[in-house]
């Protein structure tokens, strides 16, 4: 997932210039007063239904998932880390050629876009803020998984997000075909490189330089395939990418 968090389960992005450029690129895909969330919103089946939370709902989601952040019983003991990895898988799929994908729908509760590699162990997030979900019926799948995201980031020493509420929920999963969607719209970390090699026969992977071979290929379609079809420019990707994932 590429999105300001570290290994240790801290938000390292956001320090000196990059910090809000990565966030304010973030932003972009996940919010409902963005261009990128209002072109995908016009563009929805009348189908989906809406949620607009209440100030003093949206604070009371908020604390709920406070709560939860901090889980001994899990990885290094934070859920921000794979919080903020199904916002962003969730958001990444956004196209803003033909307005589809995005947050908006929480499509991955179906098992078409579920079943996306790339998507693999987000069950376990999605089942963390199922007792929130539970709890306040009134916030869409799509706003919660977007609100917890915020949460983690700021749990974690990053900046506080601004939030509003409004995302839709698919009712089924019959938007896929509906709105052409497909697999591959989100990063994959070994694109165009050469299959996998066993580490005694590393060196056969590697051209003169030392770089796995194809690692052009893959620069393209993280570049050309992912966030110029989401409508990024350069600076907003180095700022997801180097200040936020590495």
């Amino acid at each position: 997932a590429f999105l300001l968090f570290s290994a240790n389960g801290g938000v390292t992005a956001f320090q000196p210039a990059v910090p809000k450029t990565a966030s304010a690129a973030f932003s972009r895909i996940s919010s409902p007063q963005s261009k990128l969330y209002s072109s995908y919103l016009d563009s929805l089946s009348s189908a989906t239904t809406a949620y607009t939370l209440d100030p003093d709902t949206e604070n009371a989601v908020r604390e709920e998932l406070k709560l939860l952040m901090d889980n001994p019983s899990w990885d290094d003991g934070s859920l921000a880390p794979i919080l903020i990895r199904l916002a962003w898988h969730s958001s990444g799929t956004y196209d803003a050629a033909s307005g589809t994908g995005g947050s908006n729908g929480a499509g991955m509760r179906y098992a078409t876009e579920a079943a996306d590699p790339e998507n693999a162990g987000l069950e376990v997030a999605r089942a963390f803020l199922e007792p929130v979900k539970r709890k306040f019926p009134t916030i869409s799948y799509s706003d919660l998984w977007i609100l917890a995201a915020y949460v983690g980031i700021e749990h974690t020493g990053g900046p506080v997000v601004p939030f509003t509420s409004g995302r839709t929920d698919h009712p089924d999963e019959s938007y896929w075909q509906a709105k052409g969607m497909t697999y591959g719209r989100l990063p994959a970390a070994e694109k165009y490189l050469c299959p996998y090699t066993p580490m005694d026969q590393l060196s056969n992977s590697l051209d003169a330089s030392g770089k796995m071979v194809g690692w052009e290929g893959l620069c393209s379609h993280v570049r050309n395939e992912v966030f110029y079809r989401m409508g990024f420019n350069d600076q907003e990707i180095v700022a997801l990418l180097c200040g936020g994932h590495v």
